[in-house]
C-alpha cells in the first residue's frame, strides 16, 4: 500500500538526517553504550544541522511544528538502532520544548528556546518519584512560596536526560491540602543551589541514554521560572501527554520496522538443514504476520500524526496508539530474535540490543495498563 504521509520536502529532509546519522551517530553508538552516556557534542551538531526544536516556532529558530519532520528523524535513527539517542532527543523535542513553547510566557521562550534548539541547553521533565510511578497524585515534592519565588524540597527518579539536563521542568505540590489544583510546574536550572543529581541509574536497556535520580534540598526557584499558572500543573500535564505518547508510538513502529527489515535479510542469508531460514514455511508465516501487523500499525500512527498536526489528536487516540504499538514492538522484536536463533541473544546483533531497549516502551509515558484505563473510561463514560 502506497504511503502518502510525506511530501518532497520531508524526503529532502530525510536525506539530510541520513547524512547526519552516518557522520555523527553511527561512529559513536558503541562508545556511548560503553560510557553509559551520550556526548553533548552530538546535541550541538544536531542543533547546527536543524534537527532540534522542530516543534518550536520559526521566530525562535524552530521549524514550525509539522510532526512529520520529527517522524523522519525517528525513522532514520531506528534504521541504525540509535534508540538511546532517539529517546534523549524525543525528550527534548516532544516534551521539554513543547512545554515551554505552549505553557511558557514570552520572556521564558526568548530565554530558553533558542538555546535548546541550538543544542546548547538540554531539557528534562521530573514527574516520577520513588513510590509514585504513574500515580502523579502521589507526588510529595513540595514548593513553598517565599519572597521572590519558591523553595522546593523532594526527590525524583527515572528522569530521562537526568545527568545531561540543564533545564528540568519539575512538578511540585504548591497546595499542601491536595486536590486537582495542588501542583505547579517549575523550571529548575542546573546551577541552582541545593539542586543535585543522584545516581545515574543502571537499566535493562537504553544504556547510552542517561537516566538519573534528582535531589531538591531547599532549592530557591525565582518567580520568573514558574511555568504556567500556579496550581495548573495537572491540567498542563494532561494537555501535553498526547504528544509524548504519539512520540512513543511513532518510535515503536519505526523500530519494529527496522528490526523486521534486518531479520528478513538475516533469514535470506542464514542457512540451516541445507536451505535458507527464509525457505522454511514457519519463517514465511512469521514474516508474513509481522509484516502485516507493522504495516497496519504504521497506517494508524500516520493518521495520528496528521491528526496531531491538525490539532485533533485526543488523549484516547494517543493512548490507543501508545499501548498498541509498544506491545507490537516488543512482540515483533521477540519473534525476530527467535528467528535469529542463538545469534539473536548476542548483543553484537542489533536485534539483541533492540530486545533490551524495547521493554521500557510499555512502561514510560504512562504504563500500558493506564492507557487501557483511559480508553475504557472514555468508552463507559467515566471521568
Amino acid at each position: 500500500m502506497k504511503r502518502t504521509l510525506y511530501t518532497d520536502d520531508h524526503e529532502a529532509f530525510r536525506n539530510s538526517v541520513a547524512a547526519f546519522v552516518e557522520r555523527e551517530v553511527v561512529p559513536n553508538l558503541e562508545r556511548w553504550d560503553e560510557d553509559r552516556i551520550i556526548d553533548r557534542d552530538v546535541w550541538l551538531a544536531a542543533g547546527k544541522q536543524g534537527l532540534l526544536g522542530l516543534a518550536a516556532p520559526e521566530e525562535y529558530g524552530g521549524a514550525g511544528g509539522d510532526y512529520r519532520f520529527r517522524n523522519v528523524i525517528l525513522e532514520e535513527f531506528a534504521k541504525v538502532h540509535a534508540t538511546s539517542l532517539a529517546s534523549s532527543f524525543s525528550l527534548q523535542d516532544d516534551i521539554a520544548i513543547p512545554y515551554i513553547n505552549e505553557i511558557g510566557n514570552d520572556e521564558q521562550k526568548q530565554r530558553w528556546l533558542p538555546r535548546m534548539i541550538a543544542g546548547e541547553l538540554i531539557g528534562a521533565i521530573a514527574m516520577t518519584e520513588p513510590g509514585t510511578g504513574s500515580d502523579l497524585q502521589g507526588i510529595k515534592t513540595s514548593a513553598r512560596q517565599v519572597e521572590g519565588g519558591w523553595v522546593i524540597n523532594g526527590a525524583k527518579t527515572f528522569i530521562t536526560n537526568g545527568i545531561n539536563s540543564d533545564l528540568v521542568i519539575t512538578v511540585a505540590k504548591t497546595d499542601p491540602a491536595g486536590g486537582p489544583r495542588a501542583f505547579t510546574l517549575f523550571v529548575v536550572e542546573r546551577e541552582m543551589e541545593g539542586f543535585s543529581r543522584g545516581r545515574k541509574l543502571k537499566k535493562v536497556g537504553l544504556h547510552a541514554q542517561d537516566t538519573a535520580e534528582l535531589v531538591y534540598e531547599d532549592v530557591f526557584v525565582p518567580t520568573e521560572n514558574v511555568l504556567g499558572e500556579i496550581g495548573g500543573g495537572f491540567g498542563q500535564l494532561k494537555n501535553m501527554l498526547p504528544l509524548e505518547r504519539l512520540s512513543i508510538a511513532a518510535h515503536a513502529v519505526a523500530v519494529a520496522e527496522a528490526v523486521l527489515t534486518d531479520t528478513i535479510t538475516y533469514t535470506k542469508d542464514r542457512k540451516a538443514f541445507g536451505q535458507r531460514i527464509a525457505d522454511f514455511q514457519n519463517t514465511q508465516f512469521e514474516l508474513a504476520e509481522m509484516q502485516t501487523i507493522v504495516n497496519v500499525a504504521r497506517v494508524y500512527v500516520d493518521q495520528a500524526i496528521l491528526a496531531f498536526n491538525a490539532g485533533e489528536l485526543t488523549d484516547v487516540d494517543a493512548a490507543q496508539a501508545k499501548w498498541w504499538t509498544s506491545d507490537l514492538q516488543n512482540d515483533v522484536i521477540d519473534r525476530c530474535l527467535q528467528l535469529h536463533g542463538g545469534y539473536g541473544f548476542m548483543l553484537e546483533y542489533p536485534v539483541g540490543r533492540a530486545y533490551q531497549d524495547a521493554r521500557i516502551q510499555r512502561i514510560f509515558g504512562g504504563a500500558n495498563e493506564v492507557m487501557k484505563l483511559i480508553i475504557g473510561r472514555k468508552i463507559v463514560g467515566r471521568p
